[in-house]
This record gives structure tokens, C-alpha cells and sequence, in this order.
């Protein structure tokens, strides 16, 4: 068996209990791949250095990060230095660990987007001058080298982003960037976040959406995601289009958080929910 799993970036999450799962999980002989986030570090940093982050509204209502020069630089360091604390921690553990960004043998590819339509004031706009990325290929045969020696990949944004002739390093989404590496090695992924899963009622805890099996039950799943476990949903979704056959959205701070969400905690959407739901689609037309 063959797990991803995503420690989130937000200041709010112990990665501790996920890295010591990490080595129990390596002990029984499983692969497992981390990737993580770093978002809040990111603003934290800018704001440290007097740059206001950004952050933009597409015309689809989803809001994320505008990435110019000077924040990619920050991205980068922090990043890095995210990166390399994982990597410590894990090996602490006696896991051998790998740092890998997705620039590294273009673990993550695709075009650069340095033109993004925003929504400004109830007015479409073009903004210039971002980087940023769209996912397109992921390196699965460096993945599996590593998990065939024995090691463990710890992998982040950024990603190797085509400008024409050049590769550059550009900003893309953690949750997706999980999802991709867990669609291409057709592994479970789990979502660690600040919560225990995505609630029916965004602000209800006792409506934690445990199982998602069918397409009527995706339906509701997307309608309740609102905020950051929009960005999840649609992670969930692409990761089950790219191979995976789970995804299970779960508490980074709860108790054994990796093995407890591989054990039923937390919300678990199955590839049968995106498959009944396309078969719904095309009955409809």
C-alpha cells in the first residue's frame, strides 16, 4: 500500500503526530510520500519584510494567492526551510527521508501562468506578472526510485513551470500538488488540516461528512465545502481522477492522526462517489 499524505501549512497544526505515523507506517513496509504547505509562513514572512500578501478572486468565486516576483522569492525560502525541518523531524524518527521541491527532475510540470483573470470589484480583469502554475505532469518514476531504495520523499511547491524555452520555479497549491503525486503513484491520500474533516454545516462540528460513496453524496459533499475545503474538494477530485482510489480529509492534531484516518476518522470520499456522479451526468444529457 502505497499513502500521501498532506501536512497543512496552517499555524494551528502539530506536524508531530503525522511524522511519528510517518515511521510506524514505513515500519510495516508501506511507502509513503509527504507533502506539505506553508502559506501561513509564507504571509508571516512577507509581512515581516513590509510586503503586503495578496491574494485574488477568480471569476469562479475561488480566492488564491497572487504570486509576484518578490513573494516568489519568499515562497521559495520558506519553503525550502520548511522542507528541510520535515525532513529533520522525520529523520529523527529513523525515517529516511528525501527533501525534494517539484522543480527537482520536474517532479511537478506544466505552463506558467503569468496572466490571471481576477475579479475586481464585480469587474473581470487580467492581472500580469504572476507565477504560478498548472499542473500537468507528475515524475511517478521518481517517486517509485525512491520508494523501491527505501527512502521517503517529502516533496512541496514549488513547481517547474514552462515559459517558453525556460523551466522557472512558480507557485502552485499544496493540496493539488498532493493530489497529483497521489493520482500518479495510485495512492490513498489523506489531507491533514485544522479540523476533523468537511462538515455538512461549515460551522457545526457534529456534522462531520464521514463517507462520500455515491455521486448524490459528492453533490452535497461540494455544496458544504466552503472557504480553504473548497480548494480541497477540489484536490479530492482530482486526485481520484488521477488514480487514486480514496482520499480522506482528517484532523492533523487529533491522536495518531495518519493511522487514525486510514482507520475511519475523518471524512473518506471514494473513487465510487466521482464515477456514480459522471454516470449521472451522462444519463442526463
Amino acid at each position: 500500500m502505497t499513502t500521501v499524505v498532506k501536512i497543512g501549512g496552517a499555524r494551528a497544526v502539530d506536524p508531530a503526530g503525522a511524522l511519528a505515523d510517518v515511521a510506524s507506517l514505513r515500519e510495516d513496509g508501506e511507502s509513503v510520500a509527504v507533502v506539505h504547505g506553508g502559506s501561513t509562513a509564507v504571509d508571516e514572512t512577507l509581512e515581516r519584510l513590509g510586503i503586503e500578501p495578496e491574494y485574488v478572486e477568480t471569476p469562479s468565486g475561488v480566492v488564491g494567492r497572487f504570486t509576484d516576483e518578490d513573494t516568489m522569492e519568499v515562497f521559495e525560502m520558506v519553503f525550502g526551510h520548511l522542507n528541510t525541518q520535515l525532513v529533520a523531524g522525520l529523520q529523527s524518527q529513523g525515517v529516511d527521508a528525501v527533501g525534494l521541491n517539484g522543480v527537482d527532475g520536474k517532479l511537478l510540470y506544466g505552463p506558467r501562468k503569468s496572466a490571471v483573470r481576477v475579479l475586481e470589484d464585480g469587474t473581470r480583469k487580467i492581472r500580469r506578472g504572476d507565477h504560478s502554475g498548472t499542473i500537468k505532469q507528475v515524475n511517478a518514476e521518481l517517486l517509485e526510485t525512491l520508494f523501491d531504495d527505501g527512502y521517503t520523499p517529502v516533496a512541496s511547491p514549488p513547481m517547474a513551470g514552462k515559459d517558453d524555452d525556460e523551466v522557472v520555479p512558480v507557485n502552485t497549491d499544496a493540496d493539488r500538488s498532493a493530489a497529483h503525486i497521489a493520482g500518479a503513484v495510485e495512492a490513498t491520500l489523506v489531507l491533514l488540516t485544522d479540523v476533523e474533516g468537511i462538515y455538512a454545516d461549515p460551522d457545526d462540528p457534529d456534522t462531520l461528512i464521514e463517507s462520500v460513496e455515491t455521486g448524490e453524496e459528492w453533490a452535497d459533499l461540494e455544496d458544504a465545502a466552503e472557504g480553504f475545503m473548497e480548494r480541497k474538494v477540489m484536490a479530492i477530485e482530482e486526485a481520484i481522477e488521477g488514480g487514486a482510489e480514496e482520499v480522506v480529509v482528517a484532523d492533523a492534531n487529533a491522536g495518531d492522526p495518519i493511522l487514525s484516518a486510514l482507520s475511519g476518522g475523518g471524512t473518506h470520499v471514494y473513487a465510487s462517489a466521482l464515477d456514480t456522479a459522471d454516470s449521472s451526468e451522462e444519463d442526463s444529457q
